[in-house]
């Protein structure tokens, strides 16, 4: 028999109020980070608190904080009688559209945000949760970089972090938020992830800093001209999505997990079916009859998606290919498009990198890939040559013909030598392939290959510039058009434009459950 609770019911409510109070003390001092003065100093800088990114981002009353109370672990250096709430990073799960996720962001006014082994605990810790569940993973990092008072056991933190970034790579999404500086060994977590976003004039990243580049090179470059937003969402790429504030940011981040499916043993959910704004985006206004005239290739995927919407990714990095989401029939699909309005679409060292990689995200996460063709093949010249064009155009290879979610292809104009291969041709086993009447399928353009095939005929001609242009007109005859390619195969249907959207469509509701027997390996090995 279990002895009575002898206990006076006030002592006992009193102990249980006593309780309470110490709870709301310790969690009051905790939230308010790194206390009034260090938040008025955020917020002059044009930013927002750790804890108002994150209540920003997710759905209301969603968020629920975790390791509120962790105490950093450092002893040397005086930081035995430091306090630093959370040890400077927020932790925890919410919803964004009514899906969980995962969430994490350094807070800046705690130490600059500065990862020591406990504040690197908190983040591995959420990282766990995320792969555990199977749901997205999003990082806002604004850190000052690694504590150095914590030592080898800050460096031990972003180890950890990076090891399971690479782990969770094909798995779950991971986006990266980059609001503030992120320097030195912490900007490879962001590069490992997924999808980075940055904000004009709050975000910088950069391996060293300005006044080691003045130490060692004796160069001098403000912080904003060496890793700021516009640097890498134009120039370096390492940055996917660019906003102008913290708040576009956010709606970019919510727009983008709509695309996307939450593991890779789901699919994006569904939306009503909805057909393009079909005045607005005719393909027939939009694709000129001259075909050496240019014209934006998005136009072309707004006049087949659904709702004409399109989410571009990379927008500023080598605009000569367009990569993004779309919806055909309320699902998701992944679009690869040349770009014939920069350098007439070729590809290049950026473009096939930037290709290659989204085409893998795709196939990591079960979206279908529709590719759009209108190249006149690989940029020539010595410098392209000279940065490795050869291995990097060998990713883009590599990519398609590695995936195995379906692959529609469709060839607009253009599609000559490499380039033709390498959009994901027949021959890397796209599952459909589509041809306009203007596909125009060769080894090279008309102009050059008549001077290689009939350079004798052209030089002993009485008139040379006559004959040119007989054998042009001859070379388009025979191979400016799709039907010799029909006539092997590597073409399933010459389609009219307007039959473009209903072809895909089927192609892609038939495909939607392919199988592809893989050979038997670990893992390939791609031409990093």
């Amino acid at each position: 028999m279990s002895e009575k609770n002898n206990t006076d019911p006030k002592q006992r409510n009193s102990g249980l109020s006593k309780s309470k109070n110490i709870l709301q003390v310790r969690k009051k001092i905790a939230l308010q980070g790194g206390g009034t003065k260090a938040i008025e100093k955020q917020k002059a800088g044009g930013k927002l608190t750790a804890r108002e990114r994150i209540l920003a981002l997710v759905d209301s009353n969603s968020f629920h904080e975790y390791d509120l109370f962790v105490e950093h672990a450092g002893r040397d250096f005086d930081m035995n009688k430091k306090y630093l709430p959370g040890d400077g990073v927020i932790t925890g799960t919410g919803t964004i559209n009514g899906h969980p996720i995962c969430i994490f962001a350094q807070d800046f006014t705690v130490a600059g945000g500065s990862l020591g082994y406990m504040h690197a605990k908190k983040i591995t810790k959420i990282m766990d949760h995320a792969m555990k569940l199977r749901v997205p993973l999003i990082g806002i990092n604004d850190s000052g970089g690694a504590r150095i008072q914590e030592g080898v056991n800050s460096l031990a933190g972003y180890g950890e972090i990076f090891y399971r970034n690479t782990q969770a790579s094909g798995v779950i999404p991971q986006i990266s938020v980059i609001l503030g500086p992120c320097a030195g060994g912490a900007v490879y977590s962001p590069a490992l992830t997924d999808f980075v976003f940055v904000v004009d004039k709050i975000s910088k990243m950069f391996i060293t800093g300005p006044e080691v580049i003045k130490t060692v090179l004796g160069e001098e470059i403000s912080m904003e001209d060496l890793g700021g937003a516009k640097v890498h969402a134009e120039i370096t790429g390492n940055a996917h999505f660019y906003a102008e504030s913290e708040v576009e940011c956010f709606e970019q981040i919510k727009s983008l997990v709509s695309f996307i499916p939450w593991n890779n043993k789901t699919t994006a959910k569904p939306f009503p079916k909805k057909t393009p704004r079909t005045r607005q985006y005719k393909i027939e206004d939009i694709f000129p009859s001259n075909p050496k005239q240019p014209y934006d290739v998005r136009d072309i995927i707004k006049s087949i998606a659904d709702s004409s919407e399109f989410m571009e990714i990379q927008e500023k990095f080598a605009a000569n290919i367009v990569i993004g989401f779309g919806r055909m029939e309320g699902r998701t699909v992944g679009f690869v498009a040349n770009q014939p309005l920069v350098l007439a679409g070729v590809l290049d060292v950026d473009s096939s990198d930037k290709a290659a990689r989204f085409i893998r995200y795709c196939d990591s996460f079960n979206i279908p890939l529709v590719t759009l063709v209108d190249l006149p093949g690989y940029l020539p010249g010595i410098d392209q040559e000279h940065s490795g064009v050869i291995r990097h155009g060998a990713k883009i290879l590599y990519a398609y013909s590695e995936a195995t979610v379906p692959k529609i292809t469709l060839i607009m104009r253009k599609a000559y030598g490499g380039g033709y291969i390498a959009m994901c041709s027949n021959h890397l086993r796209a599952d459909f392939v589509f041809a306009w009447p203007t596909a125009e399928i060769a080894v090279m353009g008309p102009e050059g290959a008549a001077n290689i095939i009939f350079r004798n005929e052209i030089k002993n001609a009485e008139n040379p510039d006559e004959v040119r242009k007989q054998k042009v007109k001859e070379y388009k005859d025979k191979f400016a058009n799709p039907y010799v390619a029909a006539a092997y195969g590597y073409v399933d249907a010459v389609i009219e434009p307007d039959e473009t959207r209903k072809m895909l469509i089927h192609a892609l509701d038939i495909s939607e459950e392919k199988r592809v027997d893989a050979p038997d390996k670990k893992h390939g090995i791609p031409p990093f």
